[in-house]
């Protein structure tokens, strides 16, 4: 664990002791499937209330651990969207900065120009997933495995507003040592 991943995790445990509530997750982005990544919308109620536009969508801050490739993800299925707005099953991904923005996102969602969450409420429906080159996904596997979702944001210099948290599974620390357990099984035999 990192000193920021310690440093949320004290913060949140000191919001939850003194009875402040603490963001709910909202995505969970799962990379158990090489070369692909599949997020699924969670029961967590956004924090905030906010109107924004499709085309900027969401962003998943600190998402990567560092720069890498830039995102050409392929769309396999999907029906992500903001709760209560139609999906256009076509939910897209993208990765600013030619690959060295830290953040991952998703946007084209919805059949509608602005989209929204309401504070309270459950903030996004469906799941997509998209498959990825292996230098992608090992990008993506290099990340976070947690982090705050800014709505109508696209890049880390777009301000947005902090409506929850996304989780990552399992964490990308463990995927690396299940490829180390595996290069080392086949290097036995």
């Amino acid at each position: 664990m990192n000193r920021k991943q310690m440093m949320i995790g004290g913060i949140a445990s000191i919001a939850t002791l003194a009875g402040t509530a603490t963001a709910d997750f909202l995505i969970e982005i799962d990379l158990s499937v090489e070369n692909e990544v599949t997020m699924t919308a969670l029961p967590g109620v956004a924090s905030e209330t906010v109107s924004f536009s499709n085309f900027n969508g969401v962003y998943f801050a600190d998402f990567y651990g560092g720069a890498g490739n830039s995102l050409g993800a392929v769309l396999v299925s999907g029906d992500l969207t903001t709760f209560g707005d139609p999906t256009d099953n076509s939910p897209s991904l993208f990765r600013g900065g030619g690959g060295a923005d830290p953040g991952l996102n998703l946007w084209s969602f919805s059949s509608l120009t602005t989209v929204g969450v309401t504070a309270g409420l459950q903030a996004f429906d469906g799941s997509a997933t998209s498959s990825l080159t292996g230098d992608m996904y090992a990008d993506m596997l290099a990340g976070a495995s947690f982090g705050s979702i800014l709505a109508d944001a696209d890049t880390v210099d777009d301000p947005g507003t902090v409506i929850g948290e996304y989780s990552v599974v399992p964490t990308p620390g463990a995927l690396a040592l299940l490829g180390v357990a595996g290069l080392a099984s086949r290097r036995r035999r």
